[in-house]
């Protein structure tokens, strides 16, 4: 049994880098290093962590990279690589030497082109993934989920997981069209789900345990308890309560479930997913 963080972000701060820190995030406008989550992780029990990209990148993976070669309670990194490079094998082949190197992630969130992962260069880039054995994050917001599906059938071998339930609309409350969405992409067995950045989707200041129950309810139906992952997002849920919330906040709700499958939530199917 191990208990692993499956999403958390170091950085050193830079303002025309970060700057998707706005001002009602002023909180992380410092550098968040190994040793700030260190004593978190013993804290709360978790043996390690992955550290995944926040900006993209080369020099934000090696830069993961780096702290994981200094600090061995950082289990795996997902990093950046542009998927639509011509040169991609060759960059790949490269990361292969990397042991601790799990997978790569894109901010597709953030694209104005919201197919953009259906995209002939992206396709061709997840294809080099699964040749390479490295797994894939899903960043990316409830109006992609359709999009999601369609990538995650298109290449069943390759694995991917789902970042932050896909960001649903905790704060409003709204459930639907969501709930549908997520049932279809969970039916793709080569889909997992880290159950990471809830707070920051709900009303910052005013959220109650009760708020996520819905959206866990279907996560944890569709996904079943082999498929889910527990993330802290740290630290970026320090911006809506903190690390200390979001893990009584889940351990409240797994209150029911068997030792073994929240066992398997706190880090063995983390383990498993990311080959720790």
């Amino acid at each position: 049994m191990a208990r692993i963080d499956a999403h958390q972000h170091f950085w050193q701060f830079d303002a025309a880098r970060d700057a998707w820190i706005s001002d009602d995030m002023a909180v992380l406008r410092r550098d968040f290093l190994p040793p700030d989550l260190q004593a978190l992780l013993q804290h709360y029990g978790f043996d390690g962590c992955v550290a995944v990209q926040a900006s993209q990148s080369e020099t934000e993976t090696d830069f993961l990279l780096e702290l994981a070669t200094q600090y061995d309670f950082i289990k795996g990194v997902v990093g950046w690589v542009d998927l639509r490079a011509e040169n991609l094998g060759e960059r790949l082949a490269y990361y292969r030497r990397f042991a601790k190197l799990k997978g790569f992630r894109h901010i597709l969130q953030s694209e104005a082109d919201r197919a953009l992962m259906l995209g002939p260069e992206f396709r061709r880039g997840i294809a080099a993934l699964s040749q390479h054995g490295f797994t894939y994050d899903l960043l990316i917001l409830p109006d992609q989920l359709a999009y999601a599906t369609e990538l995650a059938a298109a290449f069943p071998n390759q694995a991917f997981v789902l970042d932050h339930l896909a960001k649903p609309l905790i704060k409003t409350g709204e459930v639907e069209p969501w709930r549908r969405n997520i049932q279809v992409l969970a039916a793709h067995q080569n889909v997992v789900c880290k159950v990471s950045g809830l707070l920051t989707e709900a009303d910052w200041h005013n959220w109650q345990p009760t708020d996520f129950r819905p959206y866990l309810d279907v996560v944890f139906d569709a996904f079943g308890p082999n498929r889910v992952l527990f993330g802290s997002d740290w630290p970026v849920c320090e911006v809506a309560g903190g690390y200390s919330q979001t893990v009584s906040l889940l351990k409240d709700y797994l209150g029911s479930f068997s030792r073994t499958e929240q066992a398997r939530f706190w880090g063995d199917n983390a383990a498993s997913f990311y080959a720790l």
